[in-house]
């Protein structure tokens, strides 16, 4: 079984514009970094792979996880964990009832599902934050816990739409790096899309781009 995530033949119109053609293949733990500016089909191949491609777009070809093919599979099914430009955290539950609702099913009980969230929060050294409203997080506080909660849903690939975009230039090589860290160390094939070409150097690994003006 191929492990890892692949796009075989992968192709995204919209009408007569091809947006999208890509073979690639990104292996457990490596960043693969796709470049273009906004309108060049960057979010389009993120929705394509989570299974929310929007009914104007034509989709053919697959999309393979760890040998499955997932491209006609719900979004729930995919196992695909994705960080947006915001952070998207639920205004009506605390940190810890954030990262309650990221958990497969298979943690049952009360007792465990509390423990693995405050060992999450320890990870990123947020210990004892369970309690927290989120709105009185720091920009920096907010990525670590949106971070947490994708990766306590055990998905097997991660996709990053911009999500470092919004933070300050501290923040930002932090949250980099602790994101690169954490998917490496949980071998995790990574999809980067962004228009930074400082976000495509911290990732390594190759570099594709999308041009919106090519036939």
């Amino acid at each position: 079984m191929a492990e890892g995530l692949i796009l075989d033949d992968l192709r995204i119109a919209q009408g007569a514009r091809m947006l999208v053609a890509l073979n690639e293949a990104v292996g457990p733990g490596e960043v693969l970094t796709v470049m273009g500016p906004s309108g060049s089909g960057k979010s389009t191949l993120l929705a394509a792979i989570t299974g929310t491609l929007a009914p104007a777009f034509a989709l053919s070809g697959r999309v393979l996880l760890d040998g499955r093919d997932i491209t006609a599979l719900p979004p729930e099914s995919r196992r695909t964990g994705i960080l947006f430009q915001d952070e998207l955290l639920f205004p009506h539950l605390s940190v810890g009832g954030n990262l309650a609702f990221g958990l497969p099913r298979a943690v049952r009980g009360r007792a465990a599902r509390r423990a693995r969230v405050e060992e999450a929060l320890a990870e990123v050294g947020l210990a004892g934050f369970a309690g927290r409203d989120p709105a009185t997080l720091s920009g920096g506080q907010k990525a670590r816990v949106a971070l947490m909660r994708t990766l306590l849903a055990a998905p097997r690939a991660l996709l990053l739409d911009e999500p470092f975009s919004r933070l300050d230039a501290h923040l930002r090589d932090q949250v980099r790096r602790l994101v690169f860290d954490r998917a490496r160390a949980d071998r995790l094939p990574v999809l980067l899309v962004t228009h930074d070409a400082e976000d495509a150097a911290a990732a390594g690994g190759r570099v594709i781009r999308l041009d919106p003006e090519a036939p």
